[in-house]
């Protein structure tokens, strides 16, 4: 979604800011209400922020008239280079258009490049649309991933596809992108790997579900080998028949071990000529039933100091962000409209509205970003081990670079209760508790 495409870069330039450098509390946030009027704050600092602490520096600033490089614009999700010498050092951006492209940008020089973008716009049969994706793998290279799948009952499109590129600190000259087809093919949005290096992922529309990908070399140093071969599972809650439900879950396969299809699921093939497993059509069969969910977005994972993980999922369209306990396989609701404010002690309501994008920073606090218009969209935080949750940071929506939606700022206190709030402090109730049990 375009929406995202500022949400993360400030929230980047939160988590780089020299008050999270220095382990300042959180409980230090000046809690803020109301929202922010569209077009009243200047693009130069289109955020109101909670802290003086915080800076809004402006990171990519898109070549409209693309005079110097490929920029199709739409820019969506960011993730930077995790591992290597320097590491934390190239920042990487996808175009989510109907010629997509990968951008990477040199946090040292604030030089951005475009290091690889499709050949052709779509329909070409050579065309690549959507980047959503952005990961960087266990082994070091990146992947991005087309957020465009056809329904069940038309014919099979060219997109859905999970890209991986091997050497994503080349030259541009010496960019490859390589389909790795084992996947099933899906709308995709969030990817996330466990310790275990599965990657789980999701379809980003309505009724849709989530997946997980369990290699046969958990520990291969390339790509190659990652996804030579592997299983594919659909998440199921229950029976899987009641919509977005928690409590005991599932993972149902989709193919054998080595990628192939179980018998009854469906295969499509795509104009291009090459086969694939219908990721929206098969978990909807009784033999291989997933819940749906309705568009299950960004996926990040948080670990616990028991060892335990847990996935959370953000769930656009009913306001809701999920937890998963990856060692129990226990889903729960993590954050709703019926979370408590704690600047009214009341259901946050209307207040919170379409997660879309999730990030942990160093110690672990986490943020769920809204996918709202320009002066009323928030980033909400929520602090580990205490229940709480809230709202970060709002720009303007006075011009091209803040266009995605305006936030606001507000605080977290330790405390034990259940509120949270968009403006001010805020709690998750005890179903939500991310604290180990």
């Amino acid at each position: 979604m375009t929406l995202k495409q500022r949400s993360l870069a400030i929230g980047l330039a939160l988590a780089a800011s020299p008050a999270f450098a220095a382990g300042t509390p959180f409980s230090h946030f000046t809690p803020m209400t109301g929202d922010v009027g569209a077009g009243t704050l200047p693009e130069a600092a289109p955020y109101r922020l909670s802290s003086p602490h915080f800076s809004q520096p402006t990171i990519v600033a898109r070549d409209v008239a693309q005079a110097q490089r490929f920029d199709s614009g739409s820019y969506d999700m960011h993730t930077a280079n995790e591992t290597g010498p320097d590491a934390g050092r190239y920042l990487f951006t996808v175009f989510e258009t109907g010629q997509a492209g990968i951008q990477r940008t040199d946090l040292r020089t604030m030089i951005t490049t475009t290091i690889w973008s499709s050949p052709a716009a779509a329909p070409a049969p050579n065309s690549h649309v959507a980047f959503d994706a952005s990961r960087w793998t266990p082994w070091g290279s990146f992947l991005t991933a087309e957020e465009s799948w056809s329904d069940p009952a038309g014919p099979a499109s060219l997109y859905g596809r999970l890209f991986e590129v091997a050497h994503p600190l080349a030259d541009p000259a010496d960019i490859d992108l390589v389909h790795r087809a084992i996947l099933p093919r899906i709308a995709h949005e969030g990817l996330a790997f466990d310790k275990d290096n599965n990657l789980y992922f999701v379809d980003e529309r309505n009724d849709s579900h989530i997946f997980k990908f369990a290699s046969a070399k958990p520990n291969a140093t390339s790509g190659d080998d990652y996804f030579a071969a592997g299983q594919t599972f659909v998440l199921r809650v229950g029976d899987g028949t009641v919509k977005e439900a928690t409590g005991a879950a599932t993972w149902i396969p989709l193919t054998d071990v080595n990628g192939v299809a179980l018998p009854g699921a469906v295969v499509v093939t795509d104009p291009n000529g090459l086969a694939a497993i219908d990721g929206r059509a098969t978990p909807k069969l009784p033999a291989f039933l997933g819940t749906r969910f309705d568009r299950p977005e960004d996926l990040e994972i948080k670990s616990l100091k028991n060892g335990r993980q847990m996935l959370f999922v953000a769930a656009t369209t009913n306001h809701k962000v999920f937890s998963i306990d990856l060692s129990r396989d226990t889903v729960k609701l993590f954050a709703s409209q019926d979370t408590l404010d704690m600047a009214t002690g009341q259901p946050a309501g209307s207040a919170f509205r379409n997660p879309d994008n999730l990030a942990i920073d160093a110690e672990g606090n986490i943020y769920i970003v809204e996918d709202q218009p320009g002066g009323v969209a928030d980033i909400w935080f929520a602090r580990p081990g205490t229940r709480t949750m809230t709202a970060s940071p709002r720009p303007s929506a006075s011009g091209p670079a803040c266009r995605p939606s305006a936030r606001k700022a507000a605080a977290c206190t330790s405390t034990g209760s259940s509120r949270m709030s968009p403006t001010s402090t805020c709690s998750i109730p005890p179903a939500a508790s991310i604290a180990p049990s």
